[in-house]
């Protein structure tokens, strides 16, 4: 029985009453601090018109995270792939790893990460809204890294040779089935659709082909985890986040808001309802406490891997949280 690899997926969350500039130090302090406990990978998730969220540009961030470390794999979880023309990405990521060699993840997802009008603002165009050409964008990507005959005429300069490690993510079955297809990595957002966990990580491996990539299906399963000394000191620091959440649902985004201010907000019925739902499938509480809920998640799951995501506050808080995780949780999640 080994342990299973933790590793962070962050957002850059913007405070109320700070700055972006505050928002994107914090997020190198705690992938510095993350990295000396040990987690493997520290990605960042690309998020547009959204305030309380500072990593719009994934590869510039990426940039200064693998300058401001030295051992922790630092990668995209994800760049949303409909946003950006293939061969942007795999130039952009080939610069990452020929400074950075072994030390970079490609993580690709089909969503746009932000509302119609924001994603039609970055495309320019209609086409490609409904990402119903994310397969074949998604092999140009892979051949602009490998040379392979497809893309011959162009060269990705960086890119061609210096290929990241390249993993598909998603919230549903389709990304699922052409992981597996591909011979991919996959990542699955159980952090944001629970529902869909257990069915999507059936279909990837039972898709799955062996490729130059892989030998065996690789599932990582992304959880919101928030661990304090105590449950009610959990309680209270998630509170921000799951009021950030529930105003971008409302469709009147906001930075987060302070643990005291989420507190004393006067949630409706509805919203208390909605709350709870968003909840389901969190680890949440303290370290024994969510012990024994990721311990039922990787029984369920049989993850390879959890990456683990901290929408605290503080940043000290959240520096806590992966602290008491890394010290009092992982030596118990074995596989």
């Amino acid at each position: 029985m080994t342990e299973i690899p933790l590793s962070v997926l962050d957002v850059a969350p913007r405070a109320a009453y700070a700055s972006t500039g505050d928002a994107l130090r914090n997020t190198t302090e705690l992938a510095r601090r993350v990295e000396a406990l040990g987690y493997r990978r520290f990605w960042v998730a690309e998020h547009h018109n959204m305030p309380a969220i500072a990593s719009s540009s994934p590869a510039v961030l990426l940039a200064h995270l693998a300058a401001a470390t030295s051992t922790i794999r630092v990668g995209s979880g994800g760049v949303m792939l409909p946003n950006h023309a293939p061969l942007v990405v795999a130039e952009q990521f080939g610069t990452l790893e020929a400074l950075h060699p072994g030390r970079v993840d490609l993580g690709i997802g089909r969503a746009p990460g932000t509302d119609q009008y924001t994603a039609l603002a970055l495309r320019r165009t209609m086409d490609g809204l409904s990402a119903e050409n994310f397969p074949e964008e998604l092999q140009d990507l892979i051949a602009y890294f490998t040379g392979d005959d497809a893309q011959q005429r162009i060269l990705a300069s960086p890119g061609r040779g210096d290929k990241p490690d390249v993993w598909l993510l998603g919230s549903s079955g389709f990304s699922a089935q052409l992981a597996g297809l591909l011979g991919l990595p996959f990542s699955f957002a159980h952090h944001f659709s629970s529902a869909n966990t257990l069915p999507a990580l059936k279909l990837y491996r039972d898709s799955f082909r062996p490729s130059q990539w892989l030998d065996a299906p690789y599932a990582m399963v992304a959880v919101s985890a928030v661990a304090a000394p105590t449950d009610e000191e959990a309680e209270f620091l998630a509170g921000p986040s799951q009021l950030s959440f529930l105003r971008l649902r409302s469709g009147r985004p906001e930075a987060m808001a302070t643990p005291e201010e989420a507190a004393a907000y006067p949630y409706s019925d509805r919203e208390r309802e909605f709350i709870l739902e968003r909840r389901d499938g969190q680890a949440l509480g303290s370290p024994s406490t969510v012990r024994g809920q990721l311990t039922e998640l990787l029984d369920r799951t049989q993850a390879d891997e959890f990456m683990l995501t901290c929408m605290v506050y503080d940043v000290d808080a959240r520096a806590r949280s992966f602290e008491l995780i890394r010290e009092h949780v992982a030596p118990h999640l074995t596989r």
